[in-house]
């Protein structure tokens, strides 16, 4: 990768896949922005099949990262375990200690109010451990 900013290799990879899936995790992104000003764009963990590395949003630590699957787009939620959901919109890595996703798909609705719920209650634990990126 080289030195360009997190933000326009994340415009460049959204806009290579040109079709719903790049425009799902575009809404997620935009969503996460709205729910969060504060949060900031990131790549990370760059590998031959991520080569520009996976969007991941922080405030305080990693709030949620943003994958393109054939069949679904996957956000995380680095803490998902213990934040609530009462909308129950984790549907995915369900089994885990500590992460909880949403598999969104094509067909899929997501209730964006309720996602930006849960962004809003990631930074704020991430805040209460005090702990930083």
């Amino acid at each position: 990768m080289s030195d360009t900013s997190p933000t326009k290799v994340i415009d460049a990879m959204l806009a290579d896949l040109g079709d719903w899936r790049g425009e799902a995790l575009s809404r997620l992104r935009a969503l996460v922005k709205e729910a969060d000003p504060d949060v900031v764009e990131e790549l990370k963990w760059q590998k031959a099949s991520t080569p520009d590395g996976v969007p991941v949003w922080s405030d305080a630590g990693i709030v949620c990262t943003g994958e393109v699957y054939k069949e679904h787009v996957k956000v995380t939620f680095a803490k998902g375990a213990l934040l609530e959901d009462p909308h129950g919109l984790f549907n995915a890595s369900l089994d885990g200690n500590l992460r909880r996703a949403i598999d969104v798909r094509e067909s899929g609705r997501l209730d964006e109010e309720a996602f930006k719920e849960l962004v809003r209650a990631a930074v704020a634990l991430n805040r209460a451990t005090g702990r930083r990126r």
